[in-house]
């Protein structure tokens, strides 16, 4: 009897042992490759239970997540023989189970690598000013050299963003004193314009006052104003001529119209009268 209870424990025990082996729990992010000897067999198991063939199958489980990986950090010369350091991020999913199982052995590795070669292929055929400004484009172009082999292993490219341009500390003073240079020459080029305006706008009110003799008195006396509204100076002020004309005109009274004198009359001169001589002897 003991011997009967011995055997059925083993049994059972082979039993529990047997299902645990063909019993695998596929994940909601996963799908189950089954290859039975080496062999593909049948379509990726979804999540869930999955039965197997003990010693006889073996599941390969791939995750179907976006992968987020970091490209190091390549070292290139760009198309104007420039020096950077560039690095990058890439996001991909695997869409076909079999082939990342069948068709690559370790596709993580293969995606990394294509994506440095890539990354460095980028940097010579680009300019420096691409590099720090157009980027959007540039990271188009990575995202179309990484797919088309990607898509051969089952991979799909979601995204790829260049993170960071490392320049070297020569051509970072460079591009300084270049835009230190630039943001000079604007200030200059304001500066004038503003004069240029300014100077239009004064010949404007000197025809103006040249016109109005007073309007240039009248600004004279707001610009005194002006300065003795400081109280901490002391003004010398010359008296203007023209001030004292304006005053005499202003002040002086009409002269009134004299009479006419009186014609007087001209005396006539004075003719002698000499008698005529007489006939008589």
């Amino acid at each position: 009897m003991d011997a009967i209870l011995v055997v059925l424990a083993i049994v059972l025990a082979g039993l529990l042992l047997l299902a645990g082996a063909s019993v695998r729990v596929v994940t909601q992010f996963e799908r189950g490759v089954v290859l039975r000897f080496g062999r593909l067999r049948g379509e990726p198991r979804m999540p869930g239970l999955a039965l197997i063939a003990p010693l006889a199958d073996r599941m390969h489980k791939v995750n179907v997540q976006v992968v987020t990986m970091p490209v190091p950090a390549q070292e290139g010369i760009t198309r104007d023989n420039v020096t950077v350091k560039v690095d990058a991020v890439v996001y991909y999913r695997v869409f076909d189970p079999v082939r990342v199982v069948v068709d690559v052995q370790n596709y993580q590795a293969a995606i990394a690598q294509v994506a440095q070669a890539s990354l460095r292929s980028i940097i010579g055929k680009s300019d420096l000013d691409d590099l720090l400004s157009n980027r959007e484009r540039l990271n188009q172009g990575l995202e179309l050299m990484l797919d088309n082999p990607a898509v051969d292993w089952g991979v799909h490219i979601d995204r790829v963003d260049i993170k960071d341009v490392a320049l070297p500390e020569s051509m970072k003073r460079s591009m300084s004193r270049q835009a230190e240079a630039e943001r000079e020459r604007r200030s200059r080029v304001i500066t004038a314009e503003g004069e240029l305006q300014a100077s239009q706008t004064l010949a404007q009110a000197a025809s103006v006052m040249a016109a109005e003799p007073a309007a240039l008195q009248l600004r004279l006396l707001q610009t005194v104003v002006e300065v003795a509204a400081e109280k901490n100076s002391t003004l010398v002020l010359p008296f203007p001529v023209e001030l004292l004309r304006f005053l005499e005109h202003a002040t002086l009274p009409p002269a009134p119209h004299a009479a006419a004198p009186a014609e007087l009359p001209v005396p006539r001169p004075a003719t002698d009268t000499v008698p005529a001589p007489a006939d008589g002897r």
